[in-house]
């Protein structure tokens, strides 16, 4: 029986988990497909629409905004680690726009349901939402308007 190759490896890998370019590249190689081989398997899979690094980073931004409520930079610092080239990450971080960020963070700081009515609580919620991810201008503009609606 024939050993399968590096493009039906990854292919029932990719069944399994998605993953971006990078990541099933080191995969393949650290099972001990050689270089061409690899890339081979790159190539069609990218050709048969079964590796795409803008739709994984596109979902990836999607569930971590809704499930996790994640701000842009904690998307980006992750997509880039698990290699999507910075143009792709800045165009999928594109269409997340500053009202869309804000009304995120202000639900994040609602649910989190503490006060917000002295310095030192309006200090943690906005390192709160800075370890979030979120920009410093949209995390303290989030901050000042919850802390608002509350007074």
């Amino acid at each position: 029986m024939a050993e399968p190759d590096a493009f039906e490896v990854a292919l029932a890998a990719l069944r399994r988990k998605e993953r971006t370019r990078a990541e099933l590249a080191a995969w393949l190689d650290g099972r001990g497909f050689g270089d061409r081989e690899v890339r081979e398997a790159l190539t069609r899979l990218g050709e048969a629409g079964e590796l795409d690094d803008e739709r994984f980073a596109r979902r990836y931004a999607e569930d971590k905004r809704d499930l996790s409520g994640w701000g842009a930079e904690r998307i980006r610092e992750a997509l880039i680690a698990r290699g999507i080239p910075s143009s792709t990450v800045e165009a999928v971080l594109a269409t997340d726009t500053h009202d869309d960020q804000l009304e995120r963070a202000r639900e994040l700081l609602a649910r989190r349901g503490r006060p917000l009515g002295d310095n030192a609580e309006r200090q943690r919620a906005l390192d709160y939402l800075a370890r979030r991810g979120y920009q410093y201008e949209i995390a303290y503009e989030a901050v000042r308007s919850v802390a608002a609606r509350a007074a």
